[in-house]
């Protein structure tokens, strides 16, 4: 089963930033622009899940019921 995951974008006075809604322990994006901060949060979350991270990282997902493709799909949707 997969489930739909958003990203929240906040825009700021010296730039964006993004995350993902319902997801603990998962790096906040940041960029110049609107389209920076979720390829930013993809980047991030990318790297801890192919690196030091990946089995905390695979928790958090299978937590939430969420596959790897999935969450990567979204962060370039957004």
């Amino acid at each position: 089963m997969t489930r739909e995951l958003k990203l929240v974008v906040e825009r700021h006075s010296d730039g964006c930033v993004a995350y993902p809604i319902g997801l603990r322990g998962v790096v906040v994006g940041e960029g110049d622009s609107y389209e920076e901060a979720p390829a930013d949060v993809r980047s991030a979350n990318q790297f801890h899940f192919d690196t030091i991270k990946a089995s905390t990282f695979r928790t958090i997902l299978t937590q939430a019921g969420i596959r790897r493709d999935d969450f990567l799909n979204a962060c370039d949707k957004n």
